[in-house]
């Protein structure tokens, strides 16, 4: 079990100077990158539109996961671009409900796919704890349900500035604020990294990153 000390600098690594700048260009990015793809040669082309919105997405889950373990060795791009991943891999649904791999087929779909559905989230990520401790993969892989969490919920936040977030079974909501989705997602890290610390569980999350976190 992480120490007090190890613990408490794992909560200041999270709100550190350099991740509140971090956040700050997250949010800024978002910004930024939203007004970029409404450009009309954009979204006249159906290609470009869609690689360019899962493009961001996987950006904004790289950026988030980083600012979470912070960036200090070589092996820890291989979490970044997985969060990157994860955050992109979400739309594959889409091509799912289709049952078609055409991408008009996939961008006209008559209701959201299910993996845009909200409440997936949380029971992906305990079955994902559940799984592990089962197999006792709790050392080598504790990160993943936090990088599920994460990328998954950044993706989602992103798209509930258009379609609102859907959470089964009570519903929709009606789009984000701007403001808030720019928030949100620029606060998720330090939430995610809050609640690492307070839950307060046994598993050290990753010596490869120079300092014990409990997930």
């Amino acid at each position: 079990m992480a120490s007090e000390t190890e613990k408490t600098q794992a909560l200041l690594q999270s709100c550190s100077t350099q991740s509140l700048l971090s956040s700050l260009g997250l949010g800024i990015f978002c910004l930024v990158a939203d007004r970029l793809l409404q450009f009309s040669i954009i979204q006249q082309n159906n290609w470009l539109r869609a690689l360019s919105d899962n493009a961001v997405h996987g950006v904004i889950g790289m950026w988030s996961w980083a600012i979470v373990i912070g960036i200090k060795k070589k092996t820890d791009l291989r979490e970044i671009f997985l969060a990157g991943f994860l955050a992109s891999v979400i739309d594959v649904d889409h091509f799912l409900l289709a049952r078609s791999l055409s991408l008009k087929a996939a961008l006209t779909l008559p209701r959201r796919p299910f993996l845009h559905c909200s409440t997936v989230i949380p029971a992906v990520v305990l079955t994902l704890k559940c799984t592990m401790h089962l197999f006792k993969l709790k050392d080598s892989w504790c990160f993943l349900p936090w990088m599920v969490f994460i990328s998954w919920t950044s993706h989602h936040i992103r798209d509930g500035l258009r379609h609102g977030l859907w959470i089964c079974p009570f519903g929709k909501t009606p789009p984000l604020p701007l403001w808030l989705y720019v928030v949100s997602t620029a606060s998720l890290p330090h939430i995610c990294s809050l609640v690492m610390y307070l839950t307060g569980t046994r598993q050290v999350m990753s010596s490869k990153h120079g300092i014990h976190i409990d997930v």
